[in-house]
């Protein structure tokens, strides 16, 4: 069964567990920023909590669960972190139902307090960064479902919490939780909702496949995971809104027709505090969890946040762009370039192929800037698509610029703009004059392989513990 403790006693040594307690105020979000600072990432599960008041919390903070990719496809099942677009695309091509559980017999719902009895300040929910206003669930997976057809959907979105029974809720504008959200509005009816935090990474990531609308987003974790996902009816919304049975905890409630209040700023995963906005409400009805429940959180702006989002993204990308150009091979989102830049890589492209590729990557919302290169750049190594971009690229030959188009989050948009303007770059090389025949452009500069790989062997065998670090 996989479940949050079932990864944490794969993981091993992956996981660090301080000795010491550490406050959700500021202290465990300034861990994993220095962490991220020194180049480590290890999963952090502090089982000494403090809350915000000072005391102990009975629930352990878990971390950092996907700040790598390494250990992000791991989790997936995925054979190298190199092969997420392809491995995302084909498991979104074979979902898998749910299977449902009774009542009572999800662990995620061990202990039941509805009604007044609920109290978020119980958990130990962390305030990240200097500005923000509050705590925030930065791990939620909200879940509505479209009235129409009564189809889930699932994504994280960010949520201050405001009160005991009270958070905010930020679908942005146009996401699909934030048409179901509309669509009971329009009918005058409060949105149900139910959050759920805390699972094996692999649901959690398979859980932010990018879908079209409206579409399951449990028939899609099964694809991806390569089994039925268990389920359970919540209990305050039963099989209208089913929750995964091996979270670790369930917060429910409403989302009450035209309630907006004041949200944020908050620390996007730009790197940047995020504009105060009017975003809805949740008025919690229940929160359900495990008897030794852990509460998961995302440092929002680092890698943990980004990598399997982003993960997500080239799985998405990959299959828009094989429609439009046969010869794409992979696709990366870097964390660089948070989640607007795309790297495409194609084998043998056809001549109209690269700019088909591009065209289509940058009508994908979040995309900014998307760049092609050819099957012999690593597009991994930045260092790689920096040398590609400076030694194979005329700017009036090979860029297209696409002006108003939306985006989401940019800090860079300006005031009162329609839209942003997105920039795509073919730095693959001409196409040869005659098939098999070379390309017209110098190659490489190269070592020969037998002797790269004595090289290798030989610095295997030195100590380079002292040496100068890049």
């Amino acid at each position: 069964m996989r479940d949050l403790r079932s990864f944490l006693d794969a993981a091993g040594g992956a996981v660090f567990r301080p000795a010491q307690a550490l406050s959700v105020v500021y202290e465990i979000t300034a861990l994993q920023h220095a962490l991220e600072a020194q180049g480590q990432h290890p999963v952090v599960c502090v089982e000494r909590a403090l809350l915000a008041d000072g005391r102990h919390s009975p629930i352990g903070v878990v971390c950092n669960l996907t700040a790598s990719r390494e250990l992000t496809a791991r989790a997936l099942g995925f054979s190298d972190h190199r092969s997420a677009a392809r491995s995302f695309a084909e498991g979104l091509g074979r979902p898998i139902a749910p299977v449902v559980l009774g009542r009572g017999e999800a662990p995620v719902q061990q202990r039941v307090l509805q009604g007044d009895a609920c109290d978020l300040g119980e958990l130990p929910v962390l305030r990240q960064h200097t500005l923000d206003p509050g705590p925030y669930l930065t791990a939620a997976h909200v879940t509505t479902f479209d009235p129409d057809t009564g189809i889930d959907n699932t994504a994280i979105q960010r949520c201050w919490v405001k009160g005991p029974r009270s958070t905010s809720y930020y679908p942005y504008a146009d996401s699909h939780n934030d048409i179901n959200l509309r669509k009971f509005w329009a009918r005058g009816q409060a949105c149900p909702v139910a959050l759920w935090i805390g699972h094996h990474p692999a649901v959690s990531i398979a859980a932010q496949a990018k879908l079209g609308y409206p579409e399951s987003h449990w028939n899609a974790v099964g694809g991806i995971i390569g089994e039925p996902l268990r389920l359970a009816p919540s209990v305050t919304h039963a099989d209208r809104i089913l929750v995964p049975a091996d979270a670790e905890l369930v917060i429910e409630g409403f989302a009450p027709p035209g309630a907006l209040a004041a949200d944020g700023p908050f620390g996007e995963f730009t790197g940047y505090m995020g504009p105060q906005i009017l975003a809805p409400s949740i008025e919690v009805t229940a929160i359900t969890r495990r008897e030794n429940a852990l509460y998961h959180d995302y440092g929002s702006g680092l890698s943990d946040m980004l990598v399997p989002d982003n993960m997500a993204m080239e799985g998405k990308l990959f299959e828009l762009l094989r429609g439009v150009a046969p010869s794409v091979a992979n696709v990366h989102v870097p964390v660089s370039g948070r989640r607007f830049h795309a790297y495409i890589q194609l084998c043998r492209p056809a001549p109209e192929e690269p700019r088909a590729a591009l065209a289509a990557a940058l009508q994908y919302r979040r995309i900014k800037m998307a760049l092609a290169v050819d099957e012999d750049v690593d597009i991994f190594s930045e260092g790689e698509m920096l040398w590609a971009l400076a030694t194979r690229v005329q700017w009036d030959r090979d860029t297209l610029t696409l002006a108003e188009m939306p985006c989401s989050l940019d800090p860079s948009w300006p005031a009162g703009a329609r839209g942003i303007a997105k920039l795509g770059i073919d730095a693959t090389l001409p196409v040869a004059r005659r098939a098999g025949s070379p390309r017209p452009f110098a190659p490489r500069a190269l070592a020969p392989e037998a002797a790269l790989e004595g090289a290798r062997r030989l610095l295997a065998s030195a100590d380079a513990s002292r040496w100068p670090r890049a």
